[in-house]
């Protein structure tokens, strides 16, 4: 009788994805883009997603310019994660290809939506190098990524990606949507994008709990291990990205930057990118939730020990 209700449940929660897939769809230029273009007077990325207070040498207004580069890799780093995470959701759709069809048009539906948020970011990012110095650079090969990520199981692959939904509907709920002082157009961008992303975050756990159901003991052990090595390489990319920014900003800032104050920029930036794309998630309350409900309290012992060394 659990069985069954799990799931009639689970059908339920597919199919409520679908309904709010339809009711929240939306078009990049009719909806979000409507014609305007980035402002630099206005801030990019919050504070709190910024760490504005750890680039402690910088005026005000190189605090801004700051969030302006972050704001230009965080689309960056969104278009790069939704290469994999595409590329899973259809692998996935597979499984429900002659079983359950109303997972798999929510699937379909993800797997499109995906696409179109590649091509929100790539706008997003073609727009800002308009307003920004030249110099910026994102030397991150999207398909070399997903294919190390796609080599992992697709445990660890789907433990990262809940992850990372999770945490984009926190980023805007908590810190986006709740500052006045951020460029409209960059909140109109991840308005949009949360409110697909929000149906995506419920999938993956349907997805990661199902799959879950059919592996062993030693392959979930197994697949704890690489999802340390999937955050460890997002780490990877992270700390090339803050050197990378920091050395554009210290160029583009309009004024010297000695070697000292360099290195502190740079370690402010991998902070921040840190807190954005591994702590922040980590943290929240229903990936830990989610999490634990899966593994050994060993298990959960080594991935908080592994990420402790992300500081």
């Amino acid at each position: 009788m659990n069985v069954v209700s799990n799931i009639a449940d689970s059908s339920e929660r597919y199919a409520r994805c679908i309904q709010t897939s339809k009711r929240v769809r939306w078009d990049i230029d009719k909806d979000v883009i409507r014609g305007r273009n980035f402002d630099t007077a206005q801030k990019f990325l919050p504070d709190r997603l910024s760490l504005a207070e750890a680039f402690s040498s910088l005026s005000t207004d190189e605090k801004r310019y700051v969030s302006q580069i972050q704001g230009r890799t965080y689309a960056n780093i969104f278009g790069l994660v939704e290469r994999f995470i595409n590329a899973k959701v259809l692998e996935l759709s597979e499984d429900h290809w002659f079983g359950d069809q109303v997972a798999l048009e929510a699937l379909v539906r993800f797997s499109d939506e995906e696409l179109k948020h590649q091509a929100l970011f790539r706008l997003v990012d073609a727009m800002v190098g308009d307003v920004l110095p030249g110099g910026y650079r994102f030397d991150v090969d999207h398909n070399a990524v997903a294919h190390v990520v796609l080599g992992k199981s697709t445990w660890a692959v789907l433990a990262l990606t809940l992850d990372i939904e999770l945490f984009t509907q926190l980023h805007y709920r908590q810190s986006i949507d709740a500052d006045p002082q951020l460029s409209e157009l960059f909140r109109d961008v991840f308005l949009f994008h949360w409110k697909e992303e929000s149906q995506h975050a419920i999938l993956d756990e349907l997805e990661w709990v199902r799959h879950d159901a059919g592996v062993t003991v030693e392959e979930r052990d197994a697949a704890v291990d690489e999802f340390i090595e999937l955050v460890a390489a997002v780490d990877g990319i992270l700390q090339a990205q803050a050197k990378a920014d920091a050395g554009y900003f210290a160029a583009t800032c309009g004024r010297a930057v000695d070697d000292a104050e360099t290195q502190a920029i740079h370690a402010a930036f991998l902070k921040a990118y840190r807190w954005q794309y591994i702590h922040s998630g980590a943290q929240h309350p229903h990936f830990g939730k989610v999490l634990s409900s899966l593994i050994t309290e060993a298990q959960g012992q080594r991935i908080q020990s592994a990420l402790a060394t992300l500081n």
